[in-house]
């Protein structure tokens, strides 16, 4: 057999080096969680949900976020129907993604969001529905650090000034929260944020549609406040 030319030799031994190589960063990148992620067992009750949203904040600050329940497998076995364990009501904001900031994936998370997570006709009913239909038992209100909602209501309080158009309405919604929160020591927007949060809280507690869950203990409403910077959710005593 005849030995074939060295640059030839040369060439060949580079391009199954880099072949080998490509190989292996693909092995190194393949999303291995997805599919070897074990099954969860079910939620046992609020308290258990509310483990789990923090387990899972826990990793995402931490950068330790996984693949989970965002499989080809996950999408297929939830397009039947859903159980997700927790409610999120949270803020619009592009920066506080529950899913994200809770590390959780198709399926796991009933999301709702509003500028200020601010209550109406259609949030209630959303809202009941998931206690109602889906038997969710966690039912979690998020504000977040530097809410934008909640500063414009802070400077049109100031200001003695209407926003524009149904901006105005969020304001009108929000304006109890800056009131209380006002003459505070530290900061006035952490304030009213916290002070926004724990309204809301108080306000769903009170609610005829969620009295009697909360009575049996099927339902647990929690406040909750995402800091931007630390990516870290500290659950409020409210």
């Amino acid at each position: 057999m005849s030995t074939p030319p060295r640059q030839s030799r040369r060439a060949f031994l580079r391009i199954s080096g880099l072949a080998a190589l490509g190989a292996t960063l693909s092995a190194c990148a393949a999303p291995l969680g997805r599919l070897n992620m074990p099954a969860e067992l079910a939620v046992t009750g609020p308290d258990d949900a509310l483990q789990r949203l923090v387990a899972g904040n826990q990793r995402y600050a931490s950068n330790q976020s996984t693949d989970l329940n965002e499989s080809i497998a996950r999408r297929a076995a939830v397009a039947g129907g859903q159980s997700p364990f927790a409610t999120v009501f949270s803020c619009v904001d592009s920066r506080v993604p529950p899913e994200l900031v809770f590390d959780r994936g198709i399926g796991d998370l009933f999301v709702i969001r509003t500028a200020g997570h601010v209550l109406d006709h259609a949030v209630l009913g959303s809202l009941e529905f998931g206690v109602a239909e889906l038997k969710i038992p966690l039912l979690l209100v998020m504000g977040h650090q530097k809410c934008g909602a909640v500063k414009a209501t802070i400077e049109a309080v100031e200001q003695h000034a209407s926003a524009p158009a149904d901006i105005q309405t969020l304001v009108e919604a929000i304006t109890p929260a800056v009131e209380q929160s006002h003459g505070q020591a530290g900061d006035a927007l952490d304030n009213a944020v916290h002070a926004n949060v724990a309204l809301t809280v108080a306000k769903l507690r009170g609610l005829p549609s969620f009295a009697e869950a909360i009575g049996q203990g099927r339902l647990k409403i929690a406040g909750a406040c995402y800091d931007l910077d630390s990516g870290l959710v500290e659950l409020m005593q409210v």
